[in-house]
């Protein structure tokens, strides 16, 4: 397996892996929503015999300090299971951590992202339509702030 930076061209590939994946198409449009007002900062793909079976992207948030949202992580239900997601998730948070951003958060479940250091009470003090017992941060350097307003890019509100 390889992973590797989202090229031109593998657009239609990741719709099918998030298609498949979410049973619906609310994720390929995130993902085309953020992509089209340019909020992501990184975006991975996952090889498997060349072909693109899982996906990640982390977009830009408002928030006191620099941060990403992790949403969406993808794997085609027929590579889950086999350390794709977490191939993914690992490499997509050290890009973070190397570029320099404070904090990943995700909505998701916990003893699954628990595994990548995301943390719910680390979240808890933060305002965020999302906010709850599956939102979760992930501190990459010394937070400034434990507390304060979230907002995740656009595209997200247009999922309803």
């Amino acid at each position: 397996m390889i992973v590797r930076d989202e090229r031109p061209g593998d657009e239609a590939a990741i719709g099918q892996v998030l298609a498949t994946a979410f049973g619906g198409d609310a994720e390929v449009r995130l993902v085309q929503g953020l992509r089209e007002a340019g909020d992501g900062v990184v975006e991975l793909v996952a090889l498997d015999a060349g072909e693109i079976v899982g996906h990640v992207l982390l977009s830009r948030m408002r928030a006191p300090f620099p941060a990403l949202a992790l949403a969406p992580l993808a794997v085609r239900p027929d590579r889950q299971h086999r350390g794709v997601g977490s191939a993914l998730a690992r490499q997509a948070i050290g890009r973070a951590k190397d570029e320099g951003w404070a904090a990943i958060f995700v909505l998701g479940a916990p003893g699954y992202y628990g595994r990548f250091g995301f943390d719910v009470p680390l979240a808890e003090g933060f305002v965020s339509p999302y906010a709850g017992e599956h939102f979760m941060a992930l501190a990459l350097s010394p937070l400034p702030v434990l507390r304060g307003e979230l907002r995740h890019a656009p595209a997200f509100a247009d999922l309803g």
